[in-house]
This record gives structure tokens, sequence and C-alpha cells, in this order.
């Protein structure tokens, strides 16, 4: 288990709020804390508990696992593929949509090693849907002006 850096873990949670367009006192009530408790946390100065940084991560749409894996709480946990090694160097994601993406990536991996028959079907590619005609409206009649009775 890594060693906790809450000045590490108060920036995390401060950029993945900023990054969600949440103020400090949004997020502190959305997480049922205090705002001077959730300031200090983004400070650095307070250690919050894995039940608070839980009710954080649901009030920023993350996944505690990663406020756990930043707090220090999980080791993170990834396979002997490059795609985390891409995603985590890529300069130009913040830090949340690096999050998101490999989220997306594990449980796509987890689903695969439950079903392993969908495995073998994700390796063919789905045929390409045949797509209809345009259909062309019918020519309309022109009238000289004049409605004729029949």
């Amino acid at each position: 288990m890594a060693k906790l850096d809450v000045r590490n873990l108060g920036d995390y949670i401060r950029e993945q709020r900023s990054s969600a367009n949440v103020s400090l006192r949004q997020l502190a009530k959305l997480a049922g804390v205090s705002n001077p408790y959730l300031s200090q946390i983004e400070r650095g100065l307070r250690k919050p508990s894995a039940e608070i940084l839980q009710q954080i991560a649901k009030a920023l749409r993350i996944s505690a696992e990663a406020l756990y894996v930043q707090a220090g709480i999980l080791d993170e946990r990834y396979g002997d593929s490059d795609v985390q090694t891409a995603v985590l160097g890529d300069a130009a994601l913040t830090e949340r949509q690096k999050q998101v993406l490999l989220e997306i990536y594990e449980s796509f991996r987890r689903e695969n090693e439950e079903s392993p028959a969908a495995t073998a079907t994700a390796a063919t590619p789905p045929a390409e849907p045949e797509s209809p005609a345009p259909r062309k409206a019918p020519p309309r009649k022109r009238t000289g002006g004049s409605a004729a009775s029949a």
C-alpha cells in the first residue's frame, strides 16, 4: 500500500472539482461535509477517511477507487498493457479524462474476462449494415394556376 500524500490528494480533488465546474461550496454540500473541512482536505491539511472520499467521489461523479488510489488506500492496479501507460502519459488529457478512459478500459477487460465468448465475437468486426437507397419524392404535378375540377 502506498504512503498517503494528503497534499497530492487535495490537489487531485481540486483538479477534479475544477474540471467538473463545481465550486468548493457546491462540492461540500453534495458530499455532505463542511466547506472548511473540504478546503482543508484540498490544501493537504486534513486526511479524509475512506467514507469521506467515497462521498466526494460520488459528488464528483468519479470512481471512489480513483480517490482511494490517490490517497494511497489502494494500490493502482493495471494489467501488463501499454494502454494505461499511453493514457497516463498523454499530456493533452486532463486527469479526469485519463481516469475515465482507464475506468472504461478496465470495465471492458473485466467484461471480457467474465464472458470469454464475448472476446471471440469481439475479434470479428461486425458487417457494415446496408443503408437503404434514398427515396425520391414523386414529382409534383404543376397546374397552370387554376384548379381544374373533374
